[in-house]
Formats: structure tokens, sequence, C-alpha cells
């Protein structure tokens, strides 16, 4: 009988076998017993989990443990950390590591063994995903709808595709720079010249570069401020912007604006879809709902809603999603249809997956908030996540918030990469309106004409860019914000 199948013998050939290949997992343990160098050639993406063989698990896991802690791995050292007397076939532990090592060639082949291992692993993982689907289908329990098992199945298969990607370690600065100066190309073609996608606020735009794949960014403010209308008119902007080019695989590729996602957790898509044809036709969506509108309007309407059913703009109005849930639909309008952009409005309405998060608020938030970023970078896309603050606002003179306002503001502060504070003074001196015909009330009113109209988007962190204010323009009827037009931009005036 060959080594090879020492313990291959020990499988009885009773059904199909899962993928494995015992010959491989022999080789490369020999070469890293032979030159431990070889372990340094797989040890970024192999683990000892991802053996078949038990006996090869522990060896391999041994073996790492002492060239970590640079000491020598061969059979002589590794025997004493296993059961050196147990048998494996017809020989002892000791002796199996002794063939191994006598029998190994060279350490050239070492990462390809690994790799080989490696992707043997990625098919039993498969298997196993696939045996689970059939057995919970077969018994599933009662209170486990269907589409909670398809979306728990598109989970393990994400997990599984992010796990199976080779992670590349180091790479070479001329690598670093090739993707800087694609960078740069795609920014020069864009509108406005961005790095990142526009959002349609000229002055936002200039402070941020646009909203930059792989950020996690964060729009906060107290109710009332107009959050979800800012998000509305970001998600619009990009999706209308859109514009695609083939590739010579098939594939269409975002060259210009881009395909989004929305997450509305709290309100309707109908409701969301009327926020966002008031803002687009002029037309109050109070007004519209009631039907209080006159001709010319309702045929504005309805061109806005033929260009708006165009834009590659998808809502998800299912409320109470589990980060679980909304990331699995994500990766889903990826996959089915591309995506540049997610919105999610809010982040308290999402829940977190684990019992023990939602025993205490601040970790439900932080495995959220956690999620979302590792999510941004795994689609490569910018996420926009609005979030409710903390009423202490309220209690200050000064209303306009800050980092320490954000609701469990420890992991949205740190896991964001941008911090959007939206900020109207107009709001607050509304409820501060005094006595009629008096002084306090007019001065009010000077004041109120003052702000009407304005509001400010404060960027409280930035990772990549300055922090500051930016002033917009409001029109709380048509829940719109746009940019507020410059002196030296308006047209000329003839008196």
């Amino acid at each position: 009988m060959s080594f090879a199948h020492i313990i291959a013998a020990e499988e009885e050939p009773l059904h199909r076998q899962v993928p494995h290949n015992i010959e491989v997992e022999q080789a490369l343990l020999g070469a890293i017993l032979i030159n431990n160098e070889a372990f340094y050639r797989v040890s970024d993406f192999l683990e000892p989990v991802h053996f078949f063989d038990p006996l090869h698990r522990q060896i391999y896991e041994k073996a790492g443990q002492l060239i970590r802690l640079s000491k020598t791995a061969d059979p002589r050292t590794l025997k004493s950390f296993l059961k050196e007397n147990e048998q494996v076939g017809d020989i002892t532990i000791a002796e199996y590591l002794s063939r191994l090592a006598y029998e190994a060639t060279t350490i050239i082949n070492a990462e390809d063994y690994g790799r080989t291992i490696y992707d043997l692993s990625i098919r039993r993982n498969l298997i196993t995903i696939g045996e689970d689907m059939v057995n919970i289908a077969y018994e599933a329990p009662v209170d486990m709808a269907p589409r909670e098992q398809i979306e728990d199945a598109e989970r393990r298969l994400f997990e599984l595709a992010e796990k199976g990607q080779f992670r590349s370690g180091f790479q070479g600065f001329a690598e670093a720079l090739k993707q800087a100066i694609d960078m740069a190309g795609a920014a020069y073609q864009r509108t406005g010249h961005l790095s990142g996608l526009a959002t349609g606020l000229e002055d936002l735009d200039k402070m941020m570069g646009g909203l930059q794949n792989s950020d996690l960014v964060i729009l906060a403010g107290r109710p009332g401020m107009g959050k979800t209308a800012l998000g509305t008119n970001v998600a619009y902007n990009v999706a209308r912007a859109w514009r695609g080019e083939q590739q010579a695989d098939g594939t269409i590729k975002t060259v210009n604006g881009g395909i989004v996602g929305y997450f509305s957790l709290e309100m309707s898509s109908e409701q969301l879809a009327t926020r966002v044809l008031a803002e687009q036709a002029g037309v109050p969506s109070s007004d519209i709902r009631r039907g209080a509108i006159h001709e010319d309007q309702f045929d504005r309407i309805v061109e806005v809603a033929q260009e708006m059913q165009r834009i590659p703009l998808y809502i998800d109005q299912t409320g109470g999603l589990s980060i679980g849930q909304l990331a699995a639909r994500a990766r889903r309008l990826k996959r089915q249809r591309g995506l540049d952009l997610l919105v999610v409005d809010y982040l308290q309405l999402a829940t977190g997956t684990s019992r023990r998060s939602s025993e205490n608020r601040v970790q439900e938030i932080t495995e959220i908030t956690t999620n979302l970023k590792a999510l941004a970078k795994e689609l490569n896309i910018p996420i926009l996540a609005l979030s409710q603050l903390s009423r202490q606002v309220e209690s200050r003179d000064d209303k306009r918030p800050q980092l320490s306002d954000l609701r469990e503001s420890g992991s949205i502060e740190q896991d964001a990469d941008v911090v959007l504070f939206v900020f109207r003074e107009e709001y607050y001196l509304k409820n501060r309106k005094p006595k009629e015909n008096t002084e306090e009330f007019f001065k009010w009113m000077a004041e109120m004409e003052q702000m009407a109209g304005r509001a400010e988007v404060i960027i409280g962190k930035q990772r990549h860019g300055p922090t500051g204010t930016i002033e917009l323009q409001f029109e709380a009827e048509l829940t719109r914000f746009s940019s507020i037009a410059k002196e030296d931009h308006l047209p000329a005036r003839y008196d």
C-alpha cells in the first residue's frame, strides 16, 4: 500500500466522496516540515480548517504555532505536541511525520498545493450549504418563512464568496499607482470631474469630491431637519445622472452617476415616490395627495413620472430589516442589476442579527454600523446611512449638531468615514414665535426673513478631506435641497 493511501484506506467508498486530495495535503505538509519557509507561502490564506483530514489540521496548526514563535517545526519537534503513539493506518504518528518529511520533494509548488487545498475546502462548504438548504426546506420550522431561508442561504453563500477571494497582501507601489491613475481617469470622465459620485449639490461635492467608494457616510439630523429629503435628493441626482457602457464581456460598466438602492425602513415606497415626484415636478406633495393641482401641474407630473421610470433607482420598503437581511438584499441587487450607491433610511430602524446585541442597544448599533462599513468595502460602493440625533441638541442655545449628539455615537462616529449633519435654524425660529406687534416679534420677523429657505450641511468628520459648513437652499413644500446661487454666478442685470 502506498504512503498516500495510509489515511485514505480507512475511508470506505460507500457513497460519493466529498472533494478532497490527501496526496496534496501530505505534499504541502512535507514541504513545510523540510523547509519552514514554505509555511509563509500559504499562511496568509490557508487555515487548519481548510484541510480535509483531522490529523493534517493538527499538524498544520501546531507547525504554524511553532514557526510563528520563530521555532523550528520538523518531525522531532512536532511529535511531542501530538499523540505520537496513536496509529495512522499501520504506523504511529511519529513515523507518519517522518514519512511526510522523507517523501517531500520541494517547496516551489507549496503555494499551488495550498490553493488546491483551499479550493477543495470551498467546494466542501458549498456542499454543506446545499445540504442544509435541502434539509431545512424539508423540515422547516413553522415560524421560518421560505423568504427567510432564501436570505439565510444568500448570506452564507456571499460570506463564502468573500472568504473565497485570495487576499493579495502587500502589493507593489506600481500596482497601487495604476489604481490611482485609473481613479483619476474615471474622475475626469465624470460630471464635475469628481473622484466619487456627484451628489448634485455643487458646494458639497467640491468639499467632499463626491461620495467615495467603500465609504460609510452618515447623514444625521433631528426630526424635521430634512435628512430624508436630502437623502432622496442625493439618491435621485445620482440615479438620474447614470450612464453605462457595455464592456467586451457583455457587462455594463457605470461611467457616470450610479445605480441606487434605497432602503426605506420608515416610509412606504409610494410615500417616497410621491416625495421625489414633488421634488422634481415642483408641486407640493400635499397637493398631489389631495388632488389640488392644475392641469399644467398634472402635465408636469406626468412628464417627470415618465422620466423617473427610466432611472435606475430601486426601493425596498420592508420595515424592521436585520442588518444581515439588508446586506443579503444589497448583494442580490448588486449581482442582478448592479449597484453604485446604497441609501439606508434610517440607521436606528435596522436591527442586529445576534440575540446578544438585541439585549443592548449600543451593541446593536455597533453591529449595524460595523456591518455597514464592511458591506461598503465588500461591494466597493458608498453607503449613505441616515441617523437620528439625541435630544440633547434641544437643550443647548446653539442647536447646531456635534459628533457627540449622535445616538449611540461611539460606534457611529468610529465606523463612519464621513459624518454630515443637516441643520435648519428656520425650524427652531418658527417654534419661538413671540407675541405679535411687539419689539421681539419684529426682530423675530427679520430673523425669519433672513433664515427662510436656508439650510446648512455641516461636515463634522471626513477622513480624506476638510470639515466645514455648506449652505443650501431648502424648499419646505417640495422637500427639495439645492445649491444657493452665488452673486458672481447670477445672470447679468440690466437696469
